[in-house]
C-alpha cells in the first residue's frame, strides 16, 4: 500500500511540490543567513516525496535555537506551508478514494509548520513485554 500510494502521490502532484520546495531551499541557501531555512526547506520537500509509511518523529525536546528558528520559520515559510496542506487536505477529504492522500496533507502540516528539531521517517517499532495481550 505505502508504495503504491507514494506513486500515486508522485504523480498527481508531490512530485512537483517536493521539487519546488527544494529548488526553494537551494535558492534560500545562496545567503549565508538563510542556510539553516533552506536546509529544512530541502528536508521538507524530501519528506514530500514519499509521505506514505512515513511519520513526524520526535526523539528529543528541542533546544531554545531551534524554538527560535521554528518561529522564525512559521512567520516567513511555515503559515503558507500549513494553510497550503490544510486547503488540500480539504478538498481530497471530499472523496473517498483522497481521503488516504488527505491524512498525508495533514501530517506533513505538523512537520512544515516547525521543522527544526523533528525528523520525518518511518516509524520505529517497540516491542511490548508486559501487557493484557500477552
Amino acid at each position: 500500500m505505502n508504495l503504491a500510494g507514494n506513486l500515486i502521490w508522485l504523480l498527481f502532484g508531490g512530485l512537483t511540490a517536493a521539487g519546488g520546495m527544494m529548488a526553494a531551499g537551494f535558492t534560500t541557501c545562496a545567503t549565508i543567513i538563510g542556510i539553516p531555512f533552506g536546509i529544512e526547506q530541502i528536508r521538507v520537500g524530501y519528506a514530500m516525496l514519499t509521505p506514505f509509511g512515513r511519520e513526524v518523529i520526535v526523539e528529543r525536546q528541542t533546544t531554545r535555537l531551534e524554538k527560535v528558528l521554528n518561529l522564525a520559520w512559521f512567520v516567513l515559510f511555515g503559515w503558507a506551508l500549513v494553510i497550503n496542506h490544510l486547503f488540500f487536505g480539504a478538498i481530497l477529504s471530499l472523496t473517498v478514494v483522497g481521503i488516504p492522500f488527505a491524512r498525508q496533507h495533514w501530517k506533513l502540516t505538523l512537520f512544515s509548520a516547525f521543522p527544526f528539531g523533528k525528523k520525518f521517517g518511518k516509524p520505529r517499532r517497540t516491542e511490548y513485554t508486559e501487557g493484557p495481550h500477552q
